[in-house]
């Protein structure tokens, strides 16, 4: 999957990057950039944005307009960019915690919205920079430092959660099928309205170590051996499902976008004086 191309979007100077031997992190980055690159988007007119976490490392190593912001909120910085400038292409990359635990409530409801943000979820299983404590989609039994014992907790269904609170493009892929990766997140891209993709990546550091699967090697045959096509999925029964999810696009539909709602409905009303 190497690519030339994507140095053009790189900070060439800010690396060799931070990330662990076998993160996914790198993996699911070059794959955002080869989207950017096939779909020929201007650097000077894209935004990532970023929490924090070792997905929030992402944006550092990037060659265009980017923000690095606090735990949790990317998503209203995200939005506040869309919302000033949505001739933008906007992204905004998280990691399982900061989307969904302190993030939580800032993601339902960008989802509910519908504003033209990609969103990529790098999903470990696990807060990987700060210690390896459980995370809202750390599987049950599974352990980390806050869970000695195993995780007694359920985990969030990210595609289910997206899916509910109203994204208009939901999908999931794995960070070892690359080449569905690379589709899923330019489809994504190309989506008007909010999307969210979910890729199960890899953390070997921190969960990796402490689930039996010390070397990086293991960890992406673990994923790839859980990833099923939708197709297959549907097809197979309930205990095969069994530990394993499924990979690919889950919605894809059409909805009012709502930086054009707002100057449809507001703006332009506003401007004609009405009341």
């Amino acid at each position: 999957m190497y690519n030339e191309n994507i140095f053009h979007y790189l900070r060439t100077n800010k690396l060799p990057h931070i990330w662990c031997p076998g993160c996914a992190h790198g993996i699911i980055t070059a794959s955002i950039l080869r989207g950017i690159d096939k779909l020929k988007l201007d650097k000077n007119k894209t935004s990532v944005i970023s929490g924090i976490g070792c997905s929030g490392r992402t944006p550092g190593y990037l060659d265009m307009n980017t923000l690095h912001t606090t735990h949790g909120r990317s998503l209203t910085f995200a939005t506040g960019i869309k919302f000033a400038n949505p001739k933008l292409t906007v992204i905004d990359v998280m990691g399982d915690g900061d989307a969904l635990a302190i993030g939580g409530n800032h993601f339902i409801h960008a989802c509910r919205r519908n504003i033209d943000i990609t969103a990529i979820i790098f999903n470990n299983n696990i807060y990987g920079m700060t210690g390896g404590q459980y995370s809202p989609t750390t599987p049950v039994n599974a352990y980390a430092s806050t869970a000695p014992y195993g995780n007694v907790e359920p985990p969030f269904d990210i595609v289910k959660l997206a899916t509910g609170a109203g994204a208009t493009f939901v999908a999931r892929g794995d960070a070892f099928h690359v080449a569905l990766m690379d589709k899923i997140i330019e489809q994504a891209i190309s989506h008007k309205g909010f999307s969210v993709v979910e890729i199960m990546a890899t953390c070997p550091t921190q969960f990796g170590r402490r689930n039996k699967m010390k070397e990086p090697y293991q960890m992406l045959d673990f994923v790839a051996n859980m990833a099923v096509s939708i197709k297959k999925w549907n097809e197979i029964s309930e205990e095969e499902k069994e530990g394993k999810f499924p990979v690919g696009v889950f919605v894809d539909e059409t909805r009012s976008e709502y930086c054009e709602s707002y100057e449809e409905n507001i703006l332009k009303k506003v401007q004609r004086g009405e009341k």
